[in-house]
């Protein structure tokens, strides 16, 4: 009989004690903690993702901005092209060029036009 009263004290054991007081504020902590960071983590990534495209648009305005600047330099060097063609082939040419000014149409004041005006040339 010895051997009924072992098993009786075996499943006594099997069972777990009722819950405290404490046991169930340990547990309400637990889950408003993991509520916390399952919210702080849902933040976190929504932050990322809006940073993410944030840097998305920023990237493509750069790549407008850069290829607008490019055409822009693509046309200035064909102008400049121009103008340098133009001088070559008006250098030979010009008597401005060839001899110095007289003092008397410039006097002391010096009011020098460019020969070839344009708003770009100008200081």
């Amino acid at each position: 009989i010895p051997h009924s009263s072992d098993s009786s004290d075996s499943s006594s054991f099997s069972q777990s004690p009722p819950p405290s007081k404490q046991d169930s504020s340990d547990d309400m902590r637990k889950v408003q903690r993991r509520e916390k960071n399952r919210i702080a983590a849902q933040k976190s990534r929504l932050r990322q993702t809006q940073k993410a495209d944030t840097l998305h648009l920023e990237s493509e305005d750069l790549e407008r901005q850069n290829a607008a600047l490019r055409r822009e330099i693509k046309q200035l060097t064909e102008e400049m092209k121009h103008f340098a063609s133009m001088l070559s082939s008006h250098e030979p040419i010009c008597s401005i060029l060839t001899s110095p000014p007289p003092d008397v149409l410039y006097g002391t004041h010096s009011f020098h036009q460019p020969h070839i005006s344009s708003p770009r040339f100008q200081h």
